[in-house]
């Protein structure tokens, strides 16, 4: 039996909120497929390497972690007119609540099914 997650956008991205993740993985989807599942990115970073971020929460056996999905320097806030536009952007890096039995692989698990 598969355990379905419900990843909820956080209602707006605290300046803690991306802290303290690890990078779990990737995958490789549109930015139009992760806007349709969850909603608009808050935007680019203060240092400009991430043009869209999400930030999700979910539970798994009862732990609350924070799921991140993010580019990371090859969009235009990095890389000016040069890099790719949101549009363009296949590649994005999953981060999470890494520990306490939660692993990279189970994050990127989570985040994956979510997208089917």
């Amino acid at each position: 039996m598969t355990t379905a997650y419900k990843l909820v956008k956080a209602p707006r991205k605290a300046s803690w909120e991306g802290e303290g993740t690890a990078g779990a993985g990737g995958v490789v989807t549109s930015y139009a497929k992760l806007v349709s599942r969850f909603g608009k990115p808050f935007g680019k970073s203060v240092d400009k390497k991430v043009d869209a971020e999400w930030v999700l929460r979910t539970k798994v056996g009862g732990t609350p972690i924070v799921v991140t999905i993010y580019n990371y320097k090859d969009g235009k806030a990095y890389n000016g007119p040069s890099g790719l536009p949101l549009s363009k952007i296949r590649n994005w890096h999953i981060g999470g609540s890494i520990g306490k039995g939660i692993t990279g692989a189970k994050i990127v698990a989570i985040v994956k099914a979510a997208l089917k």
